[in-house]
């Protein structure tokens, strides 16, 4: 999930592109075997004597199906439907699997980048990045940002150059 070429301005250049953190896929996965492992034991139970054992069979697989769409592969499309990319003039925040929605903050309207991990997320190198723009939306929370520091040191840096690109209007500079 990148912005394409042909979209970046003059002088910008992607400087990273990203999914939130694959941990959003662990309850999905979890589902995915859980699910598997009950409708296998689910079938191999059905007595194959019984005279609805081939509709029993089929329901069984009917509900394991449907349940596998809602808690897996749902989860999935919205993982991998959502993307985060950071260049050198705007971050994008990309999400939607159908219905597509985009927002764009500009890196002259940032004026605050925080973040947040817990002990798990240290662990694995994710966590929560709090962005703060002079705007509407003003503040955005993005949780499971991978690799959160470097995230967070390429917004800094980023910040750090648009702030230098901006005129000074103060009264010395009028």
């Amino acid at each position: 999930m990148s912005i394409p070429d042909h979209q970046l301005t003059e002088g910008e250049r992607r400087v990273r592109s990203f999914h939130p953190h694959w941990r959003m896929l662990a309850g999905p996965c979890a589902a995915l075997v859980l699910l598997a492992l009950a409708s296998g034991a689910g079938i191999w139970l059905v007595p194959g004597t019984w005279e609805y054992a081939g509709y029993a069979r089929i329901a069984i697989c009917a509900v394991a199906l449907a349940l596998l769409t809602v808690w897996s592969f749902v989860p999935y499309l919205r993982w991998k439907n959502t993307g985060y990319v950071l260049t050198t003039h705007r971050f994008t925040i990309s999400t939607g699997v159908l219905n597509k929605s985009t927002d764009e903050i500009p890196m002259a309207r940032l004026t605050t980048v925080s973040s947040d991990q817990t002990l798990i997320e240290r662990l694995l190198g994710c966590g929560t990045l709090t962005v703060e723009s002079a705007g509407e939306r003003g503040r955005l929370v993005l949780r499971d940002i991978p690799r959160i520091q470097e995230v967070r040191s390429d917004l800094f840096r980023l910040l750090e150059d648009a702030s230098d690109d901006r005129p000074d209007t103060g009264p010395a500079g009028r």
